[in-house]
């Protein structure tokens, strides 16, 4: 019988590959901030958008700014 974390690891890459696949039709932007709602960290939405998690915490980071309500500056 499989060790338990092994199993837990293959349980890890199906349900990341899924959550991809569901967001397949979307653009990469749209992905990440999807994947990241899942709770996926950035190295594995990176791994399963096949670019990089610098590429993912910079969109990340521009998807957090774009929610924000921005304030008009006092003179």
């Amino acid at each position: 019988m499989p060790d338990e974390t092994i199993v837990l690891s293959r349980l890890d890459k199906i349900i990341t590959l899924l959550a991809a696949g569901v967001a397949a039709d979307k653009p990469q932007r749209e992905r990440i901030r999807l994947l990241s709602s899942a709770g996926l960290a950035p190295l594995e939405i990176a791994q399963a958008l096949g670019t990089t998690a610098n590429t993912v915490r910079v969109a990340l980071v521009g998807i957090r700014k774009s929610g924000r309500v921005r304030r008009k500056r006092r003179s």
